[in-house]
């Protein structure tokens, strides 16, 4: 099949890793015939120096017209500034608003070779296989009204939180249908004993859940659910959540996989092209040094093929081959081991 790739690196490490993923989908693309193109543009900190902006016209106009997209990670100390007009994590907002991606997929899964990378017990780990579908064009990041106003002397800061029901219901339905060929039962997180919104999610949720009665469906505080998914991880099949909560879980959710750097993410909309990036940030500390671990952006390439080319076959090869790295001891220093990206990526590259 032909597929056009639109790669965006990024900021810090994000150049290495997702040049590492394409080599892992050149590679496959050559092997199993597939017309694999790629186009490279800038978003984030790198494009607020070259064009004022985090996120071009052009850039968004690429992405839309492409099959799928690739990211790295945005930001770092030169565009930290909170009070700055613009901000590399506009970008990231501008792109999910642009394509309309309302769902983020992230799969937390544990490897049997690294359960000692991980600061928990052993014990906890075993056969942990998680996904969580995080809302992502509602709530606190996109609510209004926003900002900063001064009442009385003092300066008050605003952020709203608010949800339709046609977005919940959406993320909801997704969840149940992913939760369908896995082991059948859909955790929602919400905080319903004290958000108004949270009380719209469950209900709606409930009603949903009675239409899919083969699912199993139990809801969930965030609190709990944050203790939870580091005291009972293997209990969890699907997690369906709002936007911070499921920003706030995944990373924590992070510590079980032993690093951010071995977790992958899945942008999706109704339509149009995803966007697949690894769940941690720039780590503007290693850029450059190619030490960054390429792994988490490896198997966002394999869920880029899976959801938007549908190539389960091909996302499948990667996925085996990440494993087979893993459980012959290949490590990037944040595991614990010594081997740089390029080499991490040449060890996957050698299994598929």
């Amino acid at each position: 099949m032909k597929a056009n790739i639109v790669i965006l690196p990024g900021d810090g490490i994000g150049p290495e890793v997702t040049g590492a993923a394409v080599r892992v989908l050149e590679h496959i693309g050559k092997k199993q015939k597939h017309a694999f193109s790629f186009t490279s543009h800038l978003i984030g900190g790198i494009s607020i120096d070259a064009h004022g902006v985090s996120l071009t016209d052009e850039t968004l106009a690429a992405c839309k017209t492409s099959d799928a997209v690739l990211l790295g990670a945005v930001g770092g100390p030169k565009w930290d500034n909170p009070l700055g007009k613009v901000r590399p994590e506009q970008g990231l907002l501008a792109l999910r608003k642009g394509l309309a991606l309302y769902a983020n997929l992230r799969p937390v899964k544990t490897y049997p070779a690294l359960l000692n990378a991980s600061p928990l017990k052993p014990e906890f780990l075993h056969e942990v296989d998680m996904i969580v579908v995080r809302e992502l064009t509602g709530g606190l990041y996109f609510g209004e009204p926003k900002g900063r106003k001064e009442i009385d002397g003092h300066v008050h800061a605003v952020d709203t939180l608010e949800y339709a029901d046609y977005e919940i219901e959406r993320i909801v339905e997704l969840a149940f249908q992913l939760a369908g060929p896995r082991r059948k039962k859909v955790t929602s997180v919400d905080k319903a004993n004290v958000l108004e919104s949270s009380r719209l999610w469950r209900q709606i949720t409930t009603e949903i859940g009675k239409k899919n009665s083969s699912i199993a469906l139990e809801h969930m505080l965030v609190d709990t659910a944050a203790m939870r998914v580091i005291t009972s991880p293997k209990l969890f099949d699907v997690i369906v959540t709002e936007n911070m909560f499921g920003d706030i879980l995944t990373d924590e959710a992070s510590v079980l996989a032993g690093s951010m750097g071995m977790l992958p993410s899945a942008s999706l909309g109704l339509k149009g092209p995803g966007v697949y990036e690894p769940i941690h940030g720039s780590a503007p500390d290693i850029a450059g040094k190619g030490i960054a671990n390429p792994v988490g952006t490896i198997l966002s390439a394999a869920l880029l093929l899976r959801y938007s080319l549908k190539l389960e076959e091909e996302a499948l090869a990667i996925e085996k081959a990440v494993e087979s790295a893993i459980a012959a001891g290949c490590r990037t220093r944040d595991l614990g081991g010594e081997l740089s990206t390029d080499a991490m990526r040449d060890e996957i590259l050698s299994r598929l």
